[in-house]
């Protein structure tokens, strides 16, 4: 029997106090958790279809590298797109070493183990790829270990994971900056709400998977999330009082506070209403946020698409319908999903699977 995830926790005897991230384990003020039979609903037969047209394009001969990495051109052997893509197959149900895809989620748990860095403990990235931000891929990192942690069962992998997962959290603690947020790399410096929701996130599933994480580390995120919004529109901007509120920065601001434990409050209903604004419309994002806006169409939705679900409710049942119609409508014959601006097919498929797969409930991180 699949329990709520509060439910879960209390009765594994997991206690609030020592984890911190607030003082309940997930409360869903803004609506309630949907009926199982109208998540199904939501999955219908053609998005299944796309699902698993999806799966069969990232799991075809030599899209996932001989070491066990995702990437293409020269996002290959990426830590990030490694992450997400599994996270996209656990989203489905399969598990390291078991289903369909387990022996390939294995293999990225294995990757990514590889790839921490002797000279900086917890610190996993592969300086031989470029990226703007290996922050980004530490979090990514970070919270997929965190949500296979419990689904390891050979004893030595899982020893492996779980101690690098710990020096990944301990640097993530210490990397956390006066502000309270995080930046492109581990040092305790500047802070943008891109890098620091990938941490905070990876935080929140960490404490869930048992992982000691103080409160301080929550409630000063939280005050630095809190100084991105915009007062006048309820929009998070990238840095407090830099630039424009924006359709991603909002989607990263609601899900940063949801993962240190604020699910209610004018700062979530102005960022809900702001977020509203740009549902899915026809074939591109809804008010010029389309299609061509190229990685932050991706990024923006997988951070929109979990905020709607933790807000639940009209949100969700608005939000999922027309975020789902638009990706199946943009799928394209390969069952890959692409972008003009981030020429990596396995990152955005996988963000489109991560997205579609929401209402399965597999990931922990999003259980109600």
């Amino acid at each position: 029997m699949n329990l709520p995830r509060r439910q879960f926790l209390l009765q594994g005897g997991i206690g609030v106090a020592g984890l911190g991230f607030g003082a309940g384990i997930a409360k869903y003020a803004l609506g309630q958790p949907q009926p199982p039979g109208n998540i199904s609903r939501l999955v219908t037969d053609e998005t299944q279809n796309s699902i698993n047209r999806g799966f069969d394009f990232l799991a075809a001969p030599n899209a996932q590298g001989a070491d066990g990495s995702f990437g293409t051109q020269q996002h290959a052997g990426n830590v990030a797109i490694t992450s997400l893509a599994g996270l996209a197959f656990l989203a489905g149900g399969h598990e390291p070493g078991r289903n369909t895809h387990g022996e390939k989620v294995k293999r990225a748990v294995e990757f990514l183990l590889s790839k921490e860095d002797p000279r900086t403990p917890g610190y996993f990235h592969n300086p031989a790829t470029p990226m703007h931000g290996p922050m980004y891929a530490h979090g990514f990192a970070t919270l997929f270990l965190a949500e296979v942690h419990g689904m390891i069962h050979q004893p030595q992998l899982r020893d492996r994971l779980r101690a690098g997962l710990r020096r990944a959290v301990d640097l993530l603690i210490r990397s956390q900056n006066r502000q309270g947020g995080w930046r492109y790399s581990p040092q305790p410096h500047d802070a943008d709400l891109s890098v620091t929701i990938c941490q905070i996130m990876a935080l929140r599933a960490a404490r869930n998977a048992g992982f000691t994480v103080p409160k301080t580390v929550a409630d000063r995120c939280i005050e630095y999330v809190r100084s991105c919004q915009d007062p006048n529109t309820g929009g998070f901007r990238y840095q407090p009082n830099a630039g424009p509120p924006g359709f991603a920065r909002t989607a990263a601001g609601l899900v940063a506070l949801f993962s240190a434990g604020i699910y209610e409050g004018d700062d979530i209903r102005r960022g809900l209403d702001f977020l509203l604004s740009f549902k899915p419309r026809g074939g591109g994002g809804g008010l010029g946020f389309g299609l061509d806006f190229g990685m932050h169409y991706h990024y923006g939705h997988y951070y929109a698409a979990q905020a709607m679900w933790i807000a639940g409710g009209r949100h969700w049942n608005e939000w999922y319908p027309a975020i789902r119609d638009e990706l199946l409508r943009t799928q394209q014959a390969n069952g890959s999903w692409g972008a003009q601006q981030f020429p990596c097919s396995h990152y955005t498929t996988a963000m489109s699977l991560i997205i579609l797969q929401i209402p399965n409930g597999y990931l922990p991180i999003l259980h109600r």
